[in-house]
């Protein structure tokens, strides 16, 4: 297995680190709202395992843009967003109830507006209750100011993220292109294809994905000598001879059923600020750009595949090698191939924390501990990803080189939301 390395370091591998000057208050309610909300999200249905990334990102910019974290605010870089609500400079706030009350307003519209279960909006009263009494001794005009900002600047998101056209796109019809090569639906379920317009989606940062599409695939072939041919029965024969540890690892990968792959980035996410004794302001610092780089990363790679539209391995193993009974370990997603996801969504998350953190040294990520998975360490959060990535080589529902493109496809998406966001006078003079 020939895995992708990443290239092409910044100047600094963690400018927002550099520019970073600590809060005094606790990343405790950040922390809270992310853990309900992977148990929401992992729940929730009717919604494509990648597409959790949206909700995820807008929730990160409600907790990010409600507190003055000495960071300026990105309110002239969201795209499509205008009217983001100001604090009154001649008043007090009160920061963590601020972030409570704007993620819990936010998790109350989203979820009303998926017609998700009552007991879901139960569990954001309850847990924005439990938070909001452990502010008892907080002053009431700080408190009350706090929680006006924060429930505004959830308003206004909310609005902004119901424009982005993710509810017209996931609602279209689509009939896939018909020829050799092309993806068809695959077993054992045959679901027609999901995502086919997602790519169409309003991105949060303009220019997120500029000169991010990947060259065509490995030109198609049925003939055994070809490079395509090669290509499949590279993972074919590794289907064949999967080892324990490459079946646990694609297993550990897989996400459904688990949290999803965006809830497992953002596990890992409150893994790194447990583990840094991160503030409020870097904890949401962390979530909103982690989520933006994961939403990015999805709608790129979801344009990219139905671009190309190629077929899936099991599809090819089963009518050209003819081995007509073969199934991936991973059950394989309704949609093409190329590029990979996994390895999209994981680079672009990675750059987005390794922007923040550094090289963190050593990360132990316990996300799937309730399953009852081997958790698994790691140095560098791009190892984190590349790490995903092959992960679905051995689950068999990627080709090798769909995957190296797509981590690099990733990477490059998320330089460019740091080129983006960074270059901004303002940083650090909040």
């Amino acid at each position: 297995l020939v895995g992708f390395v990443f290239t092409g370091c910044r100047k600094s591998e963690a400018p927002f680190q550099e520019a970073f000057k600590p809060f005094s208050y606790s990343a405790d309610v950040i922390d809270k709202w992310m853990t309900l909300e992977i148990r929401l999200f992992k729940d929730a249905t009717g919604i494509a395992n990648g597409a959790f990334a949206r909700p995820f990102a807008y929730s990160g910019i409600c907790a990010y843009e409600s507190i003055d974290p000495g960071f300026a605010s990105w309110k002239n870089k969201y795209n499509g967003l205008t009217g983001l609500p100001e604090t009154d400079k001649s008043q007090k706030y009160y920061w963590p109830a601020s972030v409570n009350a704007s993620l819990a307003e936010f998790n109350r519209s989203f979820f009303t507006s998926a017609n998700s279960n009552p007991t879901d909006l139960a569990a954001i009263d309850s847990l924005e209750n439990a938070i909001s009494g452990t502010f008892t001794t907080v002053d009431a005009d700080m408190l009350n100011n706090a929680i006006g900002f924060g429930k505004s600047i959830a308003d206004a998101v909310f609005a902004w993220s119901q424009t982005d056209g993710f509810n017209v796109n996931n609602a279209l019809s689509y009939t896939p292109p018909v020829g050799p090569g092309l993806w068809e639906p695959t077993p054992p379920a045959f679901a027609k294809a999901v995502g086919a317009f997602w790519g169409n989606d309003r991105p949060i940062l303009a220019g997120s994905g500029d000169n991010t599409l990947p060259p065509p695939p490995i030109s198609y072939s049925e003939v055994p000598s070809s490079p395509f041919y090669q290509m499949v029965n590279d993972l074919y024969t590794a289907s064949k001879n999967l080892t324990t540890d490459q079946k646990n690892w694609a297993i550990f990968w897989r996400d459904v059923p688990g949290v999803t792959t965006p809830g497992h980035w953002i596990s890992i996410v409150q893994q790194v600020i447990r583990q840094t004794h991160s503030y409020l302001d870097k904890a949401a610092l962390t979530f909103a750009l982690v989520g933006i780089c994961m939403n990015e990363g999805s709608v790129n790679v979801m344009k990219t595949k139905y671009i190309y539209n190629l077929l899936r391995p099991v599809t090819y193993i089963r009518k050209v090698i003819g081995d007509a009974s073969w199934l991936s370990i991973v059950p394989t997603p309704a949609f093409p191939e190329y590029t990979s996801a996994h390895a999209v969504v994981s680079a672009s998350a990675a750059e987005g924390l390794t922007a923040i953190y550094g090289d963190i040294g050593s990360l132990t990520d316990h996300t799937y501990d309730y399953l009852g998975f081997p958790a698994r360490t790691f140095n560098t959060f791009r190892d984190i990803a590349v790490d995903a990535g092959d992960s679905r080589f051995y689950g068999g529902i990627h080709y090798q080189p769909s995957i190296n493109m797509g981590l690099q496809q990733g990477q490059a998406i998320g330089k460019n939301i740091l080129n983006i966001l960074i270059p901004s006078p303002e940083i650090g003079k909040r």
